[in-house]
């Protein structure tokens, strides 16, 4: 038996010499996934939602917010606020539970529109921001509650689905709690 390749010209390439991420996932850097546009209604309805009022912030926003999520369940964007929402009302399990909610709404899409599990989801792409926004908010809803594993965890997948780092995942240092008004 000999040792040399049976096709000479292709050498094999080592498993060894593909990045890998931390959670153990190969990085595909050349793939990029962007997730097409929201439906224009909610769009327009979270607008309406976050505009500037006279009224007090707090309650009322989350209200709306529900109100929005319960007429649009698949806008990632949508649970995303709510979860902010909550999260600056001092409330980490109740933005924890709608973070997730648009995390896992967004890994679907994710998958109907070509990721496979690996590759690179960009902030700088608008349409991505609500999964982005869900899974970010969901490490810093883990960090309140104690859920330090998964905080890790999350800002990991943040790191490598977008290596620019476009929302800051990589800013609090483990321990710091993130401040409402530092949320992207």
């Amino acid at each position: 038996m000999s040792d040399t390749p049976a096709n000479p010209t292709h050498s094999p390439r080592s498993l060894t010499s593909l990045p890998v991420a931390p959670h153990g996932h190969q990085i595909q850097a050349a793939h990029q996934t962007v997730l097409p546009p929201e439906d224009p209604g909610a769009l327009a309805r979270l607008a309406e939602v976050l505009a500037p009022s006279d009224a007090a912030p707090g309650a009322d926003l989350t209200v709306k917010l529900s109100e929005l999520c319960a007429r649009y369940p698949s806008f990632l964007d949508g649970w995303a606020r709510l979860a902010e929402a909550w999260y600056s009302a001092g409330e980490p399990v109740q933005a924890y539970a709608c973070a997730r909610v648009g995390y896992h709404r967004g890994l679907d899409r994710l998958r109907k529109h070509g990721w496979g599990g690996t590759g690179q989801v960009h902030w700088s792409a608008p349409t991505n921001r609500g999964f982005l926004r869900s899974l970010y908010l969901l490490m810093a809803a883990a960090i309140e509650i104690g859920e330090d594993d998964e905080a890790t965890r999350c800002r990991a997948f943040l790191l490598d689905l977008d290596p620019d780092d476009g929302i800051g995942a990589g800013a609090p240092t483990r321990g710091e709690r993130v401040k409402p008004s530092e949320l992207p």
